[in-house]
């Protein structure tokens, strides 16, 4: 637990902000709020105040964020333009793993240009969602002097942006892929090598993230992984990666600094806002979701990893 109290530094988030059509073994779900940006500040908004930058279309509803506000985020950053808002379509496959993108539609989030409002500048925490490395570097350009600057990325802008995204990465302190992306990126297919191969690259920090399996983080001294939380009953994945992110920047905000274990802790409160994201379509199961489920769920996380080394064992 943090010693800054219950609610910690502003996290700045620059990110898709969606409408999504998903359909899971489970059901079917049209006009579900979405985008990178609403699940990261979903999580990361309980932990403190999220300022959160992006467009969305005249045909947003609107009030369907009033849960992000209530909990002291500020969406002063959050443009609304003429035009349709960005949709995006999925279908999962029976396993949950794997899924088919049904249709994207940018609308007004074609010509994002991310502009920072002057009172976010100063944010101390800055994560910058799955978006075009380009913009991540024009975010980069208009922030102060953060503690964190973390970012995500995809297969789709490794393939297409590898000049755009060795920049972004040779300017962060903090990564967060999933497996194959870390190997993509790399070129190398032991996942341990290919973190350091990005560590040499910028970020200090390589947070490779597992799915159902958990996480795994790298820093300079250490490899630190944390399993997944074990889910009887998954809904829909969407966003479980970006609620992983909130809650791990989350985390590290309440803490206001950078140290080994808390990074440590930070990873498994990502891993635990992640499996709470999958108990509902888009982010309605963050909506009433309170600290105290959290800090439930994240004890559970203990009695999972907790064992015993007998003595004799532990004194050869």
């Amino acid at each position: 637990m943090s010693g800054r109290g219950d609610r910690g530094d502003p996290i700045l988030v620059v990110g898709s902000v969606a409408l999504d059509e998903i359909s899971t073994p489970v059901g079917h779900r049209d006009e579900v709020v979405g985008g990178a940006a609403i699940h990261f500040s979903a999580a990361a908004s309980l932990f403190g105040e999220v300022q959160l930058v992006g467009v969305v279309g005249d045909d947003y509803p609107w009030s369907e964020l009033d849960f992000l506000r209530r909990r002291g985020a500020d969406l002063a950053g959050l443009e609304r333009r003429p035009g349709s808002s960005f949709r995006w379509g999925g279908v999962y496959h029976q396993n949950m793993n794997t899924r088919d993108t049904t249709h994207t539609e940018l609308g007004v989030f074609a010509d994002f240009q991310p502009t920072i409002p002057e009172a976010f500048r100063a944010a101390p925490w800055v994560f910058l969602g799955n978006i075009d490395p380009s913009l991540q570097l024009a975010v980069v350009d208009q922030i102060e002097s953060p503690i964190l600057v973390g970012c995500d990325t995809m297969n789709y802008w490794i393939d297409r942006t590898p000049d755009r995204l060795s920049e972004v990465i040779s300017r962060i302190e903090m990564i967060t892929l999933n497996d194959e992306e870390a190997k993509q990126l790399s070129g190398d297919p032991n996942l341990t090598r290919a973190a350091r191969w990005i560590q040499r690259r910028g970020p200090r920090h390589v947070v490779v993230k597992k799915g159902e399996h958990g996480a795994v983080l790298f820093t300079d001294d250490e490899i630190f992984f944390t399993p997944g939380y074990p889910l009887e009953n998954v809904v829909d994945p969407t966003g479980a990666g970006d609620a992983f992110a909130g809650g791990l920047f989350g985390s590290l905000a309440r803490s206001g600094s950078v140290t080994a274990s808390g990074l440590r802790r930070a990873v498994v409160y990502g891993c635990t806002l992640g499996s709470f994201a999958c108990e509902g379509f888009g982010a309605s199961r963050m909506v009433a979701l309170t600290m105290a489920e959290v800090e439930e769920r994240v004890q559970s996380f203990r009695e999972l990893t907790r064992f015993d080394i007998p003595s004799e064992l532990a004194e050869a």
